[in-house]
């Protein structure tokens, strides 16, 4: 009778252990999800294993953490803001340059942040951890900076390509507390002083 009983509470313990451990892995499952977004499902197909994409995000999570990565200083924002807006400008002419500034650019900008920018998967996946949906952006725009590069692309894919740069700038422009706060706080206080003086 004893040993029935101890056969079943041990029964009891291992099915209770199982089921704390499969909810502690959704659990943690569902956070990454939550943090990664599209990146999560991205890595899975990558991996083609749920288990190992986890894993991977995780280990990005880690080696990103050890990163030094710093906001850009305001100064630095309102330059890198100035240059993106004649990266802009410059597409009408000349898109296929446009590109390779905006890749450029984005390139500067992560360095000056602290990203190692060595190799491309890596920073994709580093800006992942802090931005990822920015990531599928920056590998589409990337695509298309080095396919034009190779006389590969048209001006519609141009054009998206420095579309989805922007979403990096503006990811390490808003970091950076950029100066839009300031901007902001001054033509506050310039349309304030105008309604003052038209009352």
């Amino acid at each position: 009778m004893d040993s029935v009983l101890t056969v079943v509470i041990i029964a009891v313990v291992v099915l209770a252990a199982g089921a704390l451990l499969f909810m502690y892995q959704r659990k943690r499952s569902g956070e990454l999800q939550q943090r990664f977004g599209p990146e999560y499902e991205h890595t899975i197909e990558e991996s083609g294993d749920r288990r190992s994409a986890e894993r991977e995000l995780r280990e990005r999570e880690r080696r990103v953490a050890k990163l030094d990565i710093t906001p850009l200083s305001r100064e630095s924002a309102e330059q890198y803001r100035a240059e993106w807006a004649r990266v802009q400008q410059s597409f009408v002419d000349q898109p296929a340059a446009a590109v390779a500034d905006a890749d450029q650019l984005a390139l500067r900008m992560m360095r000056e942040a602290g990203y190692p920018v060595d190799e491309f998967d890596q920073r994709v996946n580093d800006i992942s951890v802090d931005h990822p949906e920015v990531a599928a952006h920056y590998r589409d725009a990337h695509r298309v900076a080095v396919a034009q590069a190779r006389g590969e692309t048209d001006t519609e894919e141009l054009r998206q390509a420095v579309t989805a740069y922007r979403y990096l700038v503006d990811a390490l422009l808003a970091d950076s507390g950029d100066a839009s706060a300031d901007r902001g706080d001054a033509e506050h206080r310039s349309h304030s002083t105008d309604a003052k003086e038209q009352a």
